[in-house]
């Protein structure tokens, strides 16, 4: 998958097969498999908003519809073979037995919120429709935030990286190279915040099953 990750790579596929390639490796990623879903979309951003050779209106309406169709499909699939198959399977696509406790307990705590922002997280959001469905989360309760999360993602994901690069190009010398590393730190700074709640939050499910089935025990 590197290939895809090259800018050049990325307009060359975008060019030769249409905006239903992003929509299809989005909706395989948000189904459950690792596919390059995100890095199409900003990729395609960018250039439409270097040269206008692509449509950012048909990049955003395809990768929503993608993420929307996908994540459906995902939650079926979740629904249909259960936590079970996860837990014997997940272990292979980087789903360790933490990380599966971890989403029944966010799931149970804010199993909505958890569909719609789960959309900006790269495991959660090839994951989380399968998950949600594993999880017997209710299936239109799902369907409505898998529907608002698969939008508010395309659009900021493809608005941003748009926006970001149209801006870029009326910026020059230091002030665009000094934006770009305060977005880098920006970054940088979100992934260490989701690195310890991760840990914590962790600890907090774990302690909660444990209290349960203590209280089940005779």
């Amino acid at each position: 998958m590197e290939h895809l990750l090259d800018q050049d790579r990325i307009v060359q596929i975008l060019s030769a097969y249409g905006y239903l390639t992003l929509f299809l490796v989005v909706a395989l990623e948000s189904g459950g498999l690792p596919l390059p879903g995100e890095t199409l979309l900003v990729g395609g951003a960018i250039y439409a908003g270097q040269t206008g050779g692509l449509r950012i209106d048909y990049l955003i309406l395809s990768a929503a519809a993608g993420a929307i169709l996908g994540g459906a499909a995902g939650y079926g699939v979740g629904r249909a073979f259960g936590a079970p198959f996860l837990e014997r399977r997940g272990r292979w696509l980087g789903l360790t037995a933490e990380r599966l406790t971890l989403a029944r307990y966010l799931f149970a705590r804010w199993g909505a919120w958890i569909v719609i922002l789960g959309r900006f997280v790269t495991l959660l959001r090839i994951w989380v429709g399968v998950l949600a469905g594993a999880n017997r989360f209710d299936a239109r309760s799902f369907l409505l935030c898998n529907a608002i999360g698969g939008v508010a993602w395309a659009l900021t994901l493809g608005l941003g990286g748009y926006a970001l690069t149209s801006a870029f190009r009326r910026v020059e010398g230091p002030f665009a190279i000094w934006g770009l590393v305060a977005l880098l730190y920006a970054l940088f700074c979100a992934w260490i915040y989701v690195r310890r709640h991760e840990a914590r939050l962790l600890r907090e499910a774990e302690a909660a099953f444990a209290a349960k089935s203590a209280e089940r025990a005779p």
